[in-house]
């Protein structure tokens, strides 16, 4: 199986990369474009297409820079 990445890009989305199901909470699968190979998830809030990212963070303030620990 492929691993998946998720990264958090400073003010903005979750990048899911690798194999994802993303599923509402009935199980329900939302689609996929299968040739698009990573999914940015929002993180603020804000996004008229959530769970998915649409730019919002841009306009809406959102400030996150959060890091992992480095010890």
């Amino acid at each position: 199986m492929s691993e998946v990445t998720i990264r958090m890009r400073p003010n903005g989305p979750l990048v899911v990369e690798g194999p994802v199901k993303v599923l509402d909470q009935n199980g329900n699968p939302f689609p996929l474009n299968p040739d698009k190979p990573l999914v940015a998830l929002c993180r603020c809030g804000g996004s008229q297409n959530r769970p998915f990212c649409d730019g919002s963070h841009k306009t809406n303030g959102f400030v996150c820079e959060r890091l992992a620990p480095t010890t």
